[in-house]
């Protein structure tokens, strides 16, 4: 019987979460913990990398944490950002987040709608003389990279900040008394492995959204035991509700 879950995220910042109907409709506990924090990388990290943010004419980002490692990154190496760079986000909520850092200008922010990279390509199409500097995580893949090429836009990928294990406490480790773990990346469960080197799973549920998550809990050796998205259930709430209603039967 499941009745204590581990969801490997920050808590939900709206009482409106789905999350919180779970955990009343089916008298369950829910604890957020994530098991992977973002760290920026430092200067000289960054300078290895031989990219000159001044060399580039707009930004692409992709999350509120690369903006943040961008201009944490700029501040540290003393680089005035110019008033006039343009800034190309995935969606209009991380376009707005600039504002925290630099006053906000329709002419000089874009975004797409659907927070993936496909969606605002066609914008960045049409300023095709601007040179694209893309932040990105240490944890990334070509796909961007290969769909600018594609193009034929002038960028460049850097790495500027870094997925690490948000490693536990003797006092957590202690406490660790779960029934289910839910995972959002295969850092998570780096992360499990690394906190819990004898990691026994037992009767523990072990939940992940997206592929490449459940690929890195079948890789460790454990038992998968909810994968989602799927066609009937979109999102990892829709998919636990319907985990937790079978598990009544």
């Amino acid at each position: 019987m499941i009745k204590k879950i581990l969801v490997s995220q920050p808590k939900p910042t709206s009482e409106k979460s789905p999350y919180f109907d779970i955990a009343s409709r089916f008298g369950v506990e829910l604890v957020f913990r994530p098991f992977i924090k973002v760290e920026s990388i430092s200067a000289r990290e960054f300078r290895t990398q031989k990219v000159s943010i001044l060399d580039y004419t707009a930004i692409v980002f992709t999350s509120r944490h690369a903006i943040d490692h961008f201009f944490a990154l700029a501040k540290e190496m003393r680089v005035a950002i110019p008033e006039d760079m343009k800034y190309f986000c995935v969606t209009e909520t991380i376009a707005l987040y600039i504002q925290k850092y630099v006053q906000y200008r329709k002419r000089k922010v874009f975004f797409g709608t659907t927070g993936k990279i496909d969606d605002l390509i066609p914008t960045m199409v049409k300023h095709k003389t601007e040179k694209y500097l893309v932040p990105m995580s240490d944890v990334h893949n070509d796909s961007v990279a290969r769909l600018l090429d594609s193009k034929k836009l002038n960028h460049t990928e850097c790495v500027m900040y870094k997925t690490v294990s948000n490693d536990f406490t003797p006092e957590e480790i202690e406490a660790f008394d779960y029934d289910m773990l839910v995972f959002f990346s295969p850092a998570g469960i780096e992360s499990l492995t690394k906190n819990f080197p004898n990691f026994n799973q037992g009767d523990i549920a072990i939940a992940t959204f997206g592929p490449a998550t459940a690929k890195a809990v079948q890789d460790a050796g454990l038992r998968l035991d909810l994968s989602a998205p799927s066609e009937k259930y979109p999102s990892m709430t829709s998919a636990l509700q319907h985990f937790l209603i079978m598990q009544e039967d």
